[in-house]
């Protein structure tokens, strides 16, 4: 296991451990004065508490006041900087769900139980931003719009995403921040009543339909030697297929295949760069806005076109720019390895796994797969989610964390 000194903590018995922290929402804690024992109790040493988070429902199994919460919009959970005021894109106050400084309240709860607490930052995903300002969102190559994503080109919504950063990261008390959805968000997205199933479109196709042609893009591919209404057909022809059930999936191979080599290295070449310089800005907004040792850690995918809360980077770029990453491993560990091929002393891989068995986790084998991830080079786990698991869920974690 290569996990760094500086990210390690004791346990009570003076053995060096791996940092383990538990994802939470403020209405998880906030009106349930057994909240922060609880979680503590599991054997977390922190909590990833959101600040700024996109609209979901979600139950509070134990809260002794409800059991469920619906967060109607994107929203931040503190009160926002007067800075906003005269800004056309500007973060929404959250509702009767998480009123006034709500993240504040629950952080000062969870440290009054020995926890550490960083902020949970969601940024390129925000429905009500596109139902509000509809020229900010990703258009697919049909000129469908995506409300709830964001398109991260535009120079706007790039100083938005940036600034909205460094303040929903740097919040009173919080010793680090987790960026997640900073990066390209594409057709992939939890919604209500979803029925956009019927047709597997696997990794390529699932790049085709995230293309973005507006305006800003437009223009982008056209830097790139792409003339952008050529594209948009070569688009669609290349999903006809799809739509029939006849397409193959080879990932990135099969987007070449389609589009052409050239054409294909175009379109990566337009959207990385600005995922990358993206990323590379709110990082610096943020470590600009934190006091010192603040640590600054992005949800990614090593797979450089993936889209979506866990956009895909190029691992070596991304922890040249932030303190470490978090990784999907609800579905394995694999996307972890390289990650750990361009760690560096201090570099923090936190393996994330989810363990509400009802949203598909496995508490019980939460050991087996801490270990696993270890042997692959995670130097921290994080677990989804204390507020959304049942108690046996909860005596799940409890158990494998000792």
């Amino acid at each position: 296991m290569t996990t760094s000194t500086a990210e390690r903590v004791k346990s009570p018995h003076g053995a060096a451990r791996s940092r383990t922290s538990t994802f939470v929402y403020p209405w998880d804690v906030n009106g349930d004065p057994e909240a922060p024992r609880r979680i503590a109790e599991l054997g977390v040493d922190q909590v990833t508490l959101a600040s700024a988070y996109h609209s979901t429902r979600a139950l509070t199994p134990r809260h002794p006041r409800r059991r469920i919460v619906t967060a109607e919009h994107a929203a931040v959970y503190y009160p926002a900087g007067g800075h906003w005021a005269d800004r056309a894109l500007r973060p929404y106050p959250a509702g009767d769900w998480a009123p006034g400084d709500a993240f504040g309240e629950a952080a000062e709860a969870l440290r009054g139980a020995g926890l550490d607490v960083h902020t949970w930052v969601i940024l390129a995903h925000n429905s009500r931003l596109g139902a509000e300002h509809p020229d900010t969102s990703v258009v697919n190559a049909y000129g469908d719009r995506y409300p709830w994503a964001p398109c991260i080109a535009q120079p706007a919504t790039r100083a938005y995403l940036t600034d909205l950063a460094a303040e929903a990261a740097v919040r009173p008390g919080a010793a680090g921040t987790e960026l997640e959805s900073l990066g390209w968000y594409g057709l992939q997205h939890l919604h209500a009543h979803d029925k956009t199933a019927g047709v597997g479109l696997g990794d390529a196709g699932q790049y085709l339909m995230a293309l973005c042609f507006c305006p800003t893009c437009r223009a982008g591919y056209g830097e790139h030697g792409l003339d952008a209404d050529e594209l948009a057909a070569a688009v669609r022809d290349a999903l006809e297929p799809l739509w029939r059930g006849a397409g193959d999936d080879a990932g990135w191979p099969t987007v070449e295949k389609l589009l052409g080599e050239p054409v294909a290295a175009a379109t990566r070449a337009w959207r990385d760069g600005r995922a990358r310089t993206l990323q590379e800005a709110a990082v610096a907004a943020v470590r600009a806005a934190a006091p010192e040792g603040f640590q600054v850690l992005l949800h990614a995918d090593p797979v450089a076109y993936h889209c979506g809360a866990n956009p895909g980077v190029d691992p070596a770029h991304v922890l040249s720019v932030a303190d470490g990453v978090v990784v999907p491993c609800a579905g394995g560990t694999a996307l972890l390895a390289p990650f750990a091929e361009h760690a560096r002393p201090g570099t923090v891989l936190a393996a994330n796994f989810t363990v509400v068995s009802g949203m598909g986790g496995s508490p019980g084998t939460l050991a087996t797969d801490a270990a696993r991830a270890r042997d692959l080079g995670a130097t921290e786990l994080r677990l989804y989610h204390a507020g959304l698991a049942s108690d046996d869920d909860l005596a799940a974690v409890r158990s494998a964390l000792r």
